[in-house]
């Protein structure tokens, strides 16, 4: 038969032709499959998908070169697709879980910044009475050491000795957070040193 009657054939409905086109070519489609998905469950699976497509859609067939380009060119475009496809799934994918990932973070951070600022408060609430004002005109206020010992008619070095320790109290009350609260909050601490 030439390719012209072998279509025709099929076209028709002609379940022995199709089979024999079926037998002839699936084993080299699924090779030249393979050479692009490298998975041989996907490769005979674009393969099945031609053939049952041909089937279903046998009347339209049209083909305008030989029956073996058209099948190889079609395995190609199809395997062509589904890479496209499984790349845009996986970015799709990639990218929700960033997004998942930093929506978890935030909260995550959120919940540590808050959990952190209340146990910042009452770390402050729990200093002895005059170091906690040295501490707050020094954190709250912005106000250098120079300045509180002014203020409160007292040395430099009594402010010193008093935010060192409040520091080593408050140190051992974020323990829990440590090191990187810690190292935050000596930072910000530091800011508000005399200067």
């Amino acid at each position: 038969m030439t390719e012209n009657e072998i279509i025709a054939a099929i076209q028709k409905g002609n379940e022995e032709v199709f089979e024999s086109i079926f037998r002839n070519h699936y084993e080299p489609l699924c090779m030249h499959a393979m050479r692009y998905l490298e998975d041989a469950d996907a490769a005979e699976e674009v393969v099945q998908e031609l053939f049952y497509q041909i089937w279903q859609k046998r009347e339209e067939l049209t083909i305008n070169s030989s029956l073996k380009a058209y099948l190889f060119r079609s395995v190609r475009n199809s395997c062509l697709n589904l890479i496209k496809h499984e790349k845009v799934k996986e970015d799709y994918k990639n990218y929700n879980q960033h997004r998942i990932n930093v929506a978890e973070k935030q909260v995550s951070l959120s919940v540590e910044e808050n959990e952190l600022s209340g146990l910042i408060i009452q770390a402050i609430e729990e200093l002895p009475e005059e170091r906690r004002k040295i501490f707050k005109m020094s954190r709250n206020e912005g106000l250098k050491y120079k300045e509180i010992a002014q203020h409160l008619n007292i040395s430099v070095k009594t402010v010193e000795a008093q935010m060192g320790k409040a520091l080593r109290f408050m140190r051992e009350q974020l323990a829990e957070f440590l090191p990187v609260w810690v190292l935050l909050l000596e930072v910000l601490l530091n800011l508000f040193k005399k200067g």
